[in-house]
């Protein structure tokens, strides 16, 4: 009888053996012969539609390496933010829900739950090397939402957005050996700290395949850095190239450093984020690493105000109505670049509708990763790739709320804004941004049979907050 089962034994563990080596093979090699797809995303921190020169030709300073990613690449002219602002924002991106479904529906310092699985897990159990460096909005140091227990295999920079306001702190969060840990940073410039890490990051898994995510800090306020990168802007006599200059005085509460030059010191601070994207492509070059590497390029919502910034003066919305907290076009519409040679098209524009809860279905399928079925969001790999783009979505949502509900649905290039106070009559207005997406003209009173149904599919497409922080029935 022993020797009927030895030989089944020794076969099953040949099997075994010989599917995990297969599967061993799959996760580092696909089937032709080429390298594993990495990714790098870049995400820009309240980084207007109109501040860069590729969307905006009047734009008042160029950012010429951006731009290229646009020259050598799809610049998508309708991709659409979270939220307007960053956590939730951020939230959507990660495990692709929008605001009618997420867990983080605002900017209250909330945490991601165990049973919340990010796009860096998923791609982390594909084999791919995960690190992100900036900020992450999503979970504090001892909490179910930190870096290590959704899915990175290294962080460097600020776990939440108070924090992230200073760029000249005494520490800043480390994550290694899955270990995470405050470090002293002696108030260096935390940007270039951080741009240090991501650089590090691209050199040790040059190898591949890995995932970069890289959320930025600039250009959100506060509106300060290095003497060295302000002085460009500034005349032979000290005085901003960008008059007249109103200086930013900290007051009170206010957590933002004094800036006396804040539109030099907002140029500055964009144009060096500029000059680090064209680092992070040079290394991509030098390490021959531009072939197997998809860039995107976007920003977390629209421009801020905060700390003496002036997307008036910038014209930081481009031709959009709003800023960053405002769910018209120009809170919510934000840049989207994807650069990989071969194969996405290059010197293309594309007004392909989608938003930030694709990216995980979208990142899924360039990678080969089992992605989940039950999420808001689609892959647009088709259309990146400059593809029929089969997949649509039937309409697109969004939430916010601090005092003020603020919601908004489109549908078919008919867009429906709704606000509500409490204890007030709701306020609709109905816009069709394929002819108006300034939002000038409010069709309300026109077409109320379309406010109706649109205001059905708004009121649809929330789900009860499972987050306290974020359940608001007396608004609803």
């Amino acid at each position: 009888m022993q020797t009927d089962i030895q030989p089944k034994r020794l076969l099953r563990l040949v099997l075994l053996t010989m599917i995990f080596f297969a599967h061993t093979a799959a996760a580092q090699q696909p089937n032709n012969g080429h390298k594993r797809t990495n990714i790098i995303f870049i995400i820009a921190d309240d980084l207007g539609y109109g501040n860069l020169s590729c969307y905006n030709k009047n734009n008042r300073f160029p950012t010429p390496n951006i731009d290229g990613l646009a020259a050598q690449g799809t610049r998508f002219t309708q991709f659409y933010a979270g939220s307007p602002v960053c956590a939730p924002s951020r939230c959507a991106l990660m495990t692709g829900y929008h605001m009618g479904h997420a867990y983080i529906r605002g900017n209250a310092n909330q945490h991601l739950r165990p049973e919340d699985t990010t796009l860096a897990q998923r791609l982390q159990a594909n084999g791919y090397a995960t690190g992100m460096f900036g900020k992450w909005g999503l979970g504090e140091e001892n909490d179910s939402g930190a870096p290590q227990f959704k899915g990175f295999d290294e962080f460097f920079g600020y776990l939440n957005q108070t924090h992230a306001h200073h760029y000249f702190t005494d520490h800043l969060f480390e994550l290694k050996n899955k270990q995470l840990k405050q470090v002293a940073t002696d108030s260096q410039y935390s940007h270039d700290l951080i741009m240090a890490h991501a650089l590090d990051f691209v050199r040790a898994h040059k190898d591949g395949p890995f995932f970069l995510y890289l959320p930025v800090t600039i250009p959100h306020a506060e509106l300060l850095l290095p003497k060295q990168y302000l002085q460009p802007f500034l005349n032979a006599d000290g005085s901003s190239k960008f008059a007249p200059e109103i200086p930013f005085v900290q007051k009170g509460k206010v957590t933002y450093n004094s800036q006396p030059q804040p539109h030099a010191a907002f140029a500055a601070m964009v144009t060096k984020l500029d000059s680090d994207v064209g680092r992070l492509m040079q290394l991509l070059k030098e390490l021959n690493l531009e072939d197997d590497t998809y860039v995107f390029f976007t920003s977390d919502n629209g421009p801020h105000k905060e700390g003496g910034a002036d997307p008036e003066y910038f014209n930081s919305s481009g031709p959009l109505r709003g800023i960053k907290r405002d769910v018209y076009e120009g809170g919510i519409r934000v840049p989207m670049i994807v650069r990989a040679p071969g194969k996405v098209p290059a010197g293309r524009t594309s007004s392909q509708v989608w938003a930030f809860w694709d990216v995980l279905p979208t990142l899924c399928g360039l990678t080969n990763t089992a992605a989940p079925g039950d999420i808001d969001g689609l892959s647009f790999v088709a259309a990146i790739q400059g593809k029929p783009q089969e997949q649509q979505h039937d309409h697109l949502f969004w939430q916010f709320n601090e005092g003020l509900l603020k919601q908004a649905v489109l549908k078919d290039n008919w867009k429906l804004v709704r606000f509500k106070k409490k204890d007030q009559p709701e306020v609709l207005e109905l816009y069709n941004i394929s002819k108006d997406n300034g939002e000038k003209h409010n069709l309300a009173a026109q077409y109320p049979d379309r406010v109706k149904a649109l205001l059905a599919l708004l009121k649809q497409s929330v789900s009860p907050a499972q987050n306290a922080a974020f359940d608001w029935p007396e608004l609803q």
